[in-house]
Parts: C-alpha cells; sequence; structure tokens
C-alpha cells in the first residue's frame, strides 16, 4: 500500500492552456503539479504526461511543460489515456506498478485514466490537490467512485514521504525545504 519511488510512474493529465482557466483553483492544481514533478524528478520517479487533442486544447501550460522533457508528453484523443494503445503499451514497458495521478479533468479523462489502470492491475494514487475540474462536485464524485473502486486518496505531502522513505538525508533536506508553500 506505500509507495515506492522505484515502482512509481508520475502521471499528469492534460494540464492544458486552453482548459487550465477553467478549471476551479487551477493555480492550486498548477502549483502542487510543479511541486510533485520537482519532487519525482529529484527523486528518479517515472514521469509521463499527457495531452488531450492539443491542436484544439493547447500545449502543456507552460510551468508544467518546463518541468518535462519533450519525450515524456504523450498525445492522445481517448479521454482515457489507456485507451491509446501506444501509451498503453508504454506504460507498461515502464514496468511501474503504482501511478500517481494528477491533472484535468478529475471527472472525465483523469476518471477514465485511472479506471482504466486499475483494470489493468495497476495500484493508483489520485493526489487530491493535484487534480482539478471545472465544477468542484465534479471532482467530488469522481474521486469518491475512484475510491470506491480502489483508488488511493493522498496528498502530496504523503507521496512525498513515502517516497523519501526516511529522514536525515542530503536529498530529504532537499526536498524537504519546499514544503513550506
Amino acid at each position: 500500500m506505500l509507495l515506492q519511488a522505484s515502482k512509481s510512474l508520475l502521471l499528469v493529465i492534460d494540464i492544458q492552456k486552453k482548459l487550465a482557466p477553467h478549471i476551479h483553483q487551477a493555480s492550486q492544481v498548477i502549483n502542487q503539479s510543479c511541486w510533485l514533478l520537482e519532487v519525482a524528478r529529484e527523486l528518479g520517479v517515472s514521469i509521463r504526461a499527457t495531452e488531450q487533442y492539443p491542436q484544439g486544447i493547447g500545449a502543456t501550460v507552460a510551468p508544467i511543460a518546463a518541468r518535462l522533457k519533450p519525450e515524456e508528453i504523450l498525445q492522445k484523443m481517448h479521454f482515457s489515456a489507456l485507451r491509446e494503445e501506444t501509451i498503453k503499451n508504454h506504460l507498461a514497458d515502464l514496468g511501474k506498478s503504482q501511478v500517481v495521478l494528477i491533472g484535468t479533468e478529475a471527472h472525465v479523462c483523469c476518471f477514465q485514466t485511472a479506471a482504466d489502470l486499475l483494470d489493468q492491475g495497476y495500484s493508483v494514487y489520485l493526489v487530491e490537490e493535484a487534480l482539478g475540474s471545472r465544477q468542484p462536485r465534479d471532482k467530488a464524485l469522481a474521486l469518491k467512485r475512484l475510491q470506491q473502486a480502489g483508488a488511493q486518496l493522498v496528498s502530496k505531502e504523503m507521496v512525498a514521504f513515502e517516497w523519501l522513505e526516511k529522514s536525515g538525508t542530503e536529498t530529504f533536506r532537499h526536498i524537504s525545504r519546499g514544503w513550506i508553500r
């Protein structure tokens, strides 16, 4: 049940330019996502991000894109990333059993991706403050339904502490400086 950095993938779903301004508390979702991306990068956790039809919805927002390598961004047309055969195979090839999921919209692309991940046998961890929808009620319903299906609802600090496993290291000191945000 505890997250392990070596078994984890941080999956960022569709935090895109034309959608982000309409997301409830978008700046929080973006800021918390950036923080998690930095922690994941520091700890060597695998990272991937998706873009839903970027020709229409735009590319990943700049603060997120700045923390990604071009090869980590995967484009899709299906709401669920796993309905894209290339993405499904790509994630399987990474060999990670735990997926920490963040992004937008919680009740559409995040929900459908998480549901398919659960069906494929992945352990799914939903970072509450790094998930967003246009309407708070839609996000709440998605989180409730996914929890009932077996996903774990977590906070960004739960993820970071579980990935870190212990204090007293230089990595812990470096990452913990960013907790006062």
